[in-house]
């Protein structure tokens, strides 16, 4: 059976950080489509990929990614309509291993794993709480 989004977002993205790139997995609420992509890991970058998704969506979007602090997150707690959903490194190996019990491993798929993780697991994950949060 497959679980349908909250319709309370608009959007929802799994993000694998990385040092000079994040692959993400983006869905929209009202699709079944997933859309891969990547963003460099610089401020204008996410900065232009947030405006594009802000425009895009008209309403919150639900962010998972495999970290709780560092530079990523501190770049989107910046934006008021990212409610970022932060997992354990091992949540997601564990999860990964449980449907790639080759241990095959690449970031796309990780992107993928991390919002499929959101879209049916959204209860078992804690939401970030805002710091400085300005309206984008």
């Amino acid at each position: 059976m497959k679980s349908q989004p909250d319709r309370s977002f608009a959007a929802y993205v799994g993000v694998d950080w990385a040092d000079s790139k994040h692959d993400f997995c983006l869905q929209a609420a009202d699709s079944d489509r997933r859309e891969p992509g990547v963003v460099a890991h610089t401020p204008e970058a996410i900065v232009e990929w947030a405006g594009t998704l802000r425009c895009r969506f008209a309403g919150p979007i639900a962010v998972c990614l495999e970290i709780s602090k560092g530079p990523l997150i501190n770049a989107l707690q910046r934006y008021d309509f990212f409610v970022i959903f932060p997992i354990n490194p091992s949540m997601l190996a564990k999860y990964r291993k449980a449907f790639t019990p080759s241990g095959a491993r690449d970031d796309p798929t990780n992107a993928e794993l991390a919002l499929e993780l959101l879209l049916h697991h959204r209860d078992k994950l804690k939401v970030l709480k805002p710091q400085n949060r300005v309206p984008r």
